[in-house]
């Protein structure tokens, strides 16, 4: 760095530092914070945090009638757009705070961040404002917040301005037959914007919501008639009213059956119920349901806060509908129930939750995640014991909530496996190079998908006709394979029968074999039920054994089982494997009178494609002989060195065993 730019450097350091001195740092009082960042304390100036502030007001409503102390609640919007909230409560204390004297602590709570009753466990056994910043913060971020308590059968009220105090607290007399507290206040423009106003259709629903989270509130609605003209509900919601009482004795279970009215439920019930937790303090209450189309939406409260980014109390939800779906379909012996998840669950699912509990933990001043550990456990534990009964209760309705989420988990499993395909087939199927004898599927997942290897193109032919065009594929091949036992490598890898296959199996021969890009999920051998289909059959398997055993000790090689003979009596059909089974039918399902014609079927090519597909291929009616590797290393070297004796160069080894086995063989075996 030359010397002119390090004199330069230097005097930039200098002048930066001159003008950082004690005199630049600022101090925020009383309420200021909140108007300098009001993001930090409502999460914004959008309309959402607008909103936030009536929330604020309502919720400390609401914790007065939740813990007994209040049953009417009043919430109105007003002509000039500011909003009033009134409940019956026991109104703030107006007596002079002990540590701020002369200071009510009245005032006191509307101008002091973190100041409030919530703090000790006294007052409030479940609250939904614990942070002590509530009011306060609407008082900062209104134009002018004026409050009333009637307490003590006498009325005060304060007056405030942009969180100021406009002057004392006034004692204004005695009052008879009220009390609580009233707060009027109006969003500060130069906060929200000179064209912020305050929605009366969301505060309408707002006030309904805490209504029927609280079965023991009645909230007053009133709206003056000027915010209605220019007020658009929702879809499918009536008209705003410009009053309305909102009481609803059966709590969720009314709201959600209104939600979901008309729509066909699975079970055609709601799960629905409200408990006090056994051993602890809180309360749950829910309502729960599957809708059979459409989607299905959670929400979910805390102390009658919403939470609409959900948190501990739905994770408890989750765990327990699951775990009850699981343990019902393992006493119902439905296996596959045991891969659902909480995703099965509660993907589609119609549900409302509300929780009670002390000193909840919430993400965030605006209380949009609840973070308390407790309430997953809490939620768990009750909703489970309710579910398990509720299933138990009515087999049939428990079989349709399991069958719906069972479809799901299907669902689930078939968009995982096809982006696993995408992921491990960088180019897709047109551009991967396939033999030209390959009669392909259509679907592209392995696990939904299969591969007939059957011997020449007459087979192949009839094979093609019988297939399920979906999920089967044929792949002929001409004659015997080559020996792999016996051939060098050189001539494995120049064999135009090997190559194919390789080809068509996309999963690689020898040390390049990896069971996982394998485009089937069954590889089937498919030859004629003679001795020339089973020596075809007895070259393939060995060649899948040297050249790709990972695949087949997956289980993913089998054996079709063709019939050898038809068996006929007027209308009476059946198919016989081989000669033993044929004269087992013979002595059980044609014994007795009449002639039983017995056709033997000359090859896969002979047969019309209808009956190929009904006896082989049909996945319902079909037999398959898997073929498995033993798991124990010295049976596997076992089956090598028999491979090798069988298969092998030394032709001596084979005549030798033929020579060992003769007694085995029939003559009808020898007769080809």
């Amino acid at each position: 760095m030359t010397d002119a730019m390090n004199n330069l450097f230097s005097d930039t350091l200098k002048r930066t530092d001159a003008s950082y001195e004690a005199g630049d740092i600022e101090v925020l009082e009383g309420l200021e914070p909140v108007r300098k960042r009001p993001g930090m304390y409502v999460g914004g100036t959008d309309e959402r945090a607008l909103h936030h502030l009536v929330a604020e007001v309502l919720d400390n409503a609401m914790d007065e009638a939740v813990a007994g102390h209040a049953s009417r609640i009043e919430v109105a919007l007003l002509a000039d757009g500011a909003c009033r909230i009134s409940d019956n409560g026991r109104g703030i204390p107006v007596d002079p705070h002990p540590k701020f004297a002369p200071k009510s602590a009245l005032e006191v709570i509307l101008t002091t961040l973190h100041s409030g009753g919530k703090f000790k466990t006294g007052a409030y056994r479940t609250a939904g404002g614990l942070h002590g910043v509530g009011i306060s913060v609407v008082n900062a971020l209104s134009e002018f917040l004026e409050i009333e308590v009637a307490r003590g059968r006498r009325l005060y009220r304060q007056r405030f301005a942009r969180g100021l105090p406009q002057g004392p607290l006034e004692d204004l007399g005695s009052v008879q037959n009220r009390r609580g507290t009233t707060v009027t206040f109006r969003p500060d423009p130069e906060i929200f914007g000179p064209r912020a106003r305050l929605d009366p259709a969301r505060i309408y629903r707002m006030a309904r919501s805490k209504a029927y989270l609280f079965r023991g509130v009645t909230i007053e609605w009133r709206c003056d008639p000027a915010h209605l003209q220019s007020t658009k509900p929702n879809k499918d919601e009536a008209p705003l009213p410009a009053e309305a009482t909102l009481h609803f004795p059966g709590g969720l279970a009314d709201f959600l059956a209104e939600q979901l009215k008309g729509r066909a439920l699975a079970g055609d019930e709601i799960f629905t119920g409200r408990r006090q937790a056994d051993g602890e303090e809180g309360m749950i209450e829910w309502a729960i349901a599957w809708p059979l189309f459409g989607d299905g939406q959670v929400a979910s409260y805390c102390n009658t806060v919403p939470t609409p980014e959900g948190g501990s109390h739905e994770t408890g939800m989750r765990l327990a509908l699951v775990r009850s779906l699981k343990s019902h379909a393992e006493m119902s012996d439905v296996k596959k129930a045991q891969q659902l998840t909480a995703e099965d669950v509660a993907g589609g699912m119609a549900a409302m939750l509300s929780v009670f509990i002390r000193e909840p933990q919430f993400q965030g001043q605006t209380k949009e995640k609840l973070a308390s550990p407790q309430a997953a456990r809490l939620v768990e534990q009750t909703l489970r014991d309710a579910f398990d009964h509720w299933l138990a209760d009515d087999p049939v309705r428990a079989e349709a909530v399991l069958g719906h989420t069972l479809d799901r988990m299907e669902e689930r499993l078939r968009r995982r496996a096809e982006r696993e395909i995408k992921r491990k087939t960088l180019t897709s199927r047109k551009k991967l190079r396939l033999p030209g004898k390959l009669t392909d599927c259509t679907l592209e997942d392995p696990e939904m998908t299969e591969i007939f290897i059957v011997e020449g193109d007459s087979a192949g032919g009839s094979a093609k006709q019988a297939r399920d065009r979906r999920t089967q594929a044929i792949l002929p091949i001409r004659g015997k394979i080559l020996n792999v036992a016996s051939a060098s490598r050189e001539k494995i890898l120049a064999n135009q029968e090997i190559r194919d296959i390789a080809m068509a199996l996309g999963c690689g021969i020898g040390k390049d074999h990896d069971p996982a890009r394998l485009r089937y999920g069954k590889v089937i051998i498919m030859t004629d039920a003679d001795v020339d289909g089973a020596h075809i059959a007895t070259l393939l398997m060995t060649f899948f054994f040297r050249e790709m055993p990972a695949m087949v000790r997956e289980g993913r090689l089998y054996l079709a089982q063709p019939p050898l003979y038809r068996l006929s009596r007027g209308r009476e059909v059946a198919y016989a494997r081989d000669d033993a089974h044929r004269e087992e039918l013979m002595e059980t399902l044609f014994s007795g009178r009449g002639k039983v014609e017995v056709s033997r079927f000359k090859g896969l090519g002979e047969m019309p494609p209808k009956q190929l597909r009904e006896t082989t291929m049909d996945p319902a009616r079909r037999t398959l002989l898997r073929v498995a590797l033993p798991e124990d290393p010295g049976d596997l070297r076992a089956v090598a060195a028999l491979v090798e004796r069988l298969m092998g160069r030394r032709a001596e080894e084979r005549f030798a065993f033929i020579q060992e086995n003769a007694e085995l063989i029939d003559e009808e075996d020898l007769d080809l």
